[in-house]
């Protein structure tokens, strides 16, 4: 999944979000709004990881979302 999906469909990716990083608040999540760059800053704050650690982790995460988002299409059909 892009990020500009990511970014239009935020609300209903909050909750993976929240499970994949606990410590993201809901204001946090309220700053973030889907944008790459934010997600990154805001991991690296509060999991205090290098800016690469908290990329990678967010491009999994992306990964991971576009990949059950298939799953639920293939599985509807």
């Amino acid at each position: 999944m892009n990020w500009d999906q990511i970014e239009g469909k935020w609300k209903q990716f909050t909750g993976s979000a929240r499970e994949r990083w606990g410590k993201l608040t809901d204001d946090d999540m309220q700053t973030i709004v889907g944008q790459k760059d934010n997600l990154v800053g805001r991991i690296q704050e509060r999991y205090g990881i290098a800016r690469e650690e908290a990329e990678k982790q967010a491009d999994e995460w992306s990964r991971a979302l576009k990949e059950a988002e298939q799953e639920n299409a293939a599985s509807r059909l």
